[in-house]
């Protein structure tokens, strides 16, 4: 049974960094796409950035372009987020997703199965 667990959220002041990790048990995420999505307080879920294992190319949420990275290490089964510049607005629960045919970036997200139980990032000062 597949097991997504993600780590590394915390507070932290306007203009920081953090980096999430999202760590796949039972079932090796090589030949997948990776997202990481995210929920404010009140706010729908939002596809922050994605991974595509049939090309590699990485998508940004324009919100995040220019200051958030995805990375992935496939000998880990793990996919990180770096997060710099870190403003408020970003304040959410950070979850990563997948599921079993999921391999391109441009499959509507919302049909995921397997999802992380979120890690919670607060930038405030």
């Amino acid at each position: 049974q597949v097991h997504l667990a993600e780590s590394g959220g915390g507070l932290v002041q306007p203009g920081g960094s953090l980096r999430l990790s999202c760590v796949s048990s039972g079932y090796s995420l090589d030949y997948n796409a990776i997202g990481w999505f995210r929920q404010a307080p009140g706010k729908e879920r939002e596809a922050v950035s994605c991974i595509s294992s049939t090309d590699g190319r990485i998508h940004y949420a324009d919100s995040v372009k220019g200051r958030f990275t995805l990375s992935r290490d496939n000998a880990k089964n793990t996919v990180y987020l770096q997060m710099n510049s870190l403003k408020p607005e970003d304040t959410a629960v950070y979850y990563c997703a997948t599921d079993y045919n999921y391999s391109d970036c441009a499959v509507d997200w919302r049909y995921l199965e397997i999802w992380g139980q979120g890690t919670l990032v607060t930038v405030s000062s």
